[in-house]
């Protein structure tokens, strides 16, 4: 018989054994890269303090990707017959968008500067994926047509067409945004803490659903494992996730959202990549429009609050708070929907 707190133990444990295996993968990963010489290179246009950070070991995302893909695996041999693999799909959507950030990564290692893939190929890899993505989960039967709407407790429907095209756009957008995040010690994993949190709660209550162990247990194991690489990504950083870390990130906030089959809802536990994003867009096209003007100190947002003098503790612990509360607010806009 399900219980909440069955599954809070679940969660707890999972989370548990994830920053466990995070951990002691960190301390065998740091020393590795440094031997590689896998140093980040910073953008001369930035922040001119995080000239400081130049070398600091890249790609450190491994340290989580490999815990988490641990905990799937033994989930798979553990779990009966009769379970779903929403997990195991998510995981795989999420690798794949990692794999593209690892090429990133090591292009940019190789050559010894901030530019990787061109925008271009980037865009059309993570398309493929999303594409393969939302295929694969409606051949599973994850994903119906009908747009459910949090709060109000309904449903848009959609033709497939327009439903894959959707996605596509959704899927592509949310991983990006995931990834400029990440630019400050620490600042994109514990955004993503709460927003993992929410989706192990959420995928937890929901009862009769066939796959809510699996997705519950990713949700788990992707927040112990964040919790684990801030011990060596928290101010200051010793390690950086590269985009190997932070496009696995993205693809598996978005992953978790479209297995549950609620995309909307990234909308507001994703606020604060959305918030980032968006002073992104305005500030190119404000300068532009205006031949050289700016909104922004610096995009994205986290940039320009350090450059209003906010030091990066600071910036962390406000945009922390801010995806916490929006979490929250999700929850309640959606936990009518799974209870029974």
């Amino acid at each position: 018989m399900w219980s909440l707190q069955d599954t809070m133990m679940e969660i707890l444990v999972t989370a548990a054994v994830s920053f466990s295996l995070t951990a002691v993968l960190g301390k065998l990963l740091i020393p590795l890269l440094r031997r590689l010489k896998a140093g980040q290179s910073i953008k001369e246009i930035g922040p001119a303090w995080h000239m400081s950070k130049q070398g600091t070991p890249t790609m450190g995302g491994f340290m989580f990707i490999l815990a988490i893909g641990a905990l799937v695996a033994a989930r798979l041999f553990t779990a009966g017959s009769g379970q779903g693999l929403g997990g195991l799909y998510v995981y795989g959507f999420a690798l794949v968008f990692g794999a593209i950030g690892f090429i990133d990564d090591y292009m940019k290692v190789v050559h010894h500067e901030n530019t990787g893939l061109t925008a271009g190929k980037k865009f059309l890899l993570q398309l493929a994926a999303a594409l393969l993505m939302t295929a694969l989960l409606r051949h599973e039967g994850y994903l119906t047509p009908n747009l459910y709407v949090p709060f109000l407790q309904t449903s848009i429907p959609l033709s497939w067409p327009v439903y894959m095209a959707f996605a596509a756009f959704v899927m592509v957008g949310a991983v990006n945004a995931v990834n400029l995040t990440d630019g400050v010690d620490g600042l994109v994993s514990t955004v993503t803490l709460p927003v993992a949190l929410f989706f192990a709660v959420v995928t937890g209550i929901w009862q009769q659903w066939r796959t809510v162990g699996e997705l519950t247990h990713f949700s788990a194991a992707l927040l112990g494992g964040l919790l684990g690489f801030l011990v060596y990504n928290r101010y200051p950083a010793k390690v950086f996730m590269g985009d190997t870390g932070s496009l696995f990130l993205g693809g598996a906030v978005c992953g978790l959202a479209f297995a549950a089959d609620m995309p909307l809802i990234l909308i507001p536990v994703g606020v604060v990549y959305i918030a980032e994003t968006l002073s992104d867009i305005i500030q190119v096209a404000y300068f532009k429009l205006t031949h050289g003007k700016r909104i922004f100190k610096m995009a994205p947002l986290h940039h320009h609050f350090e450059m209003c003098g906010w030091k990066e503790k600071k910036v962390v612990a406000v945009f922390s708070t801010v995806s916490a509360l929006f979490c929250i607010i999700a929850f309640l806009g959606v936990v009518e929907r799974y209870m029974i």
